[in-house]
């Protein structure tokens, strides 16, 4: 039996302003169209998984207490408009900081962790975010990367996977792929 298919969605420039080192749950601002975009997919039967690599705490610019308030802080004003994650997995590390580890994208420790708890099938997921790290997951695992325009995606568009969709915001990128072919 498949596998349900996911939208993995990266935080920050993605779902949220990009801000760098995000660390104050007052500085979330969810981007406009983000609430429908998420709605909608999960109307189409996608489970919703946020991946997001936090290198602030292995910084040291922020604790992962920091961290777990600002993702509170999203999780509610999402879960306000039906559009709650059915799970938020992070990578507090830095491969400066302590070496490589197999959570922080592009790695796809974050993704198999979600697939596992879930029953998620990667081949029929996407892969959403602002930068070739948040796409490259889906080369590897056999799903579709869709690189956003908003953050870091326009600076980032030219080093994406060849077949990377690119979309201007989230909005699109869930139209996109709510029109795709099946099979």
């Amino acid at each position: 039996m498949r596998g349900r298919p996911a939208v993995f969605l990266d935080r920050d420039g993605t779902l949220i302003r990009e801000r760098e080192y995000l660390s104050d749950p007052e500085g979330v601002e969810v981007l406009p169209g983000v609430i429908p975009a998420l709605q909608a997919l999960r109307e189409a039967g996608f489970a919703l998984v946020v991946v997001t690599n936090q290198s602030g705490i292995a910084r040291g610019l922020y604790s992962e207490a920091d961290y777990h308030r600002v993702a509170a802080r999203l999780e509610r004003i999402l879960s306000d408009g039906a559009a709650g994650p059915d799970l938020t997995l992070f990578c507090p590390h830095h491969p400066d900081m302590g070496g490589p580890c197999r959570c922080r994208k592009p790695d796809t420790g974050m993704h198999e962790a979600a697939a596992r708890e879930l029953g998620l099938d990667p081949r029929r997921s996407f892969f959403v975010g602002d930068k070739p790290s948040d796409v490259e997951a889906a080369v590897r695992m056999g799903g579709q990367g869709v690189l956003v325009l908003t953050g870091y995606g326009t600076a980032s568009r030219d080093e994406v996977p060849l077949g990377t969709w690119i979309a201007p915001d989230l909005g699109e990128a869930a139209r996109m792929i709510l029109e795709r072919p099946e099979g």
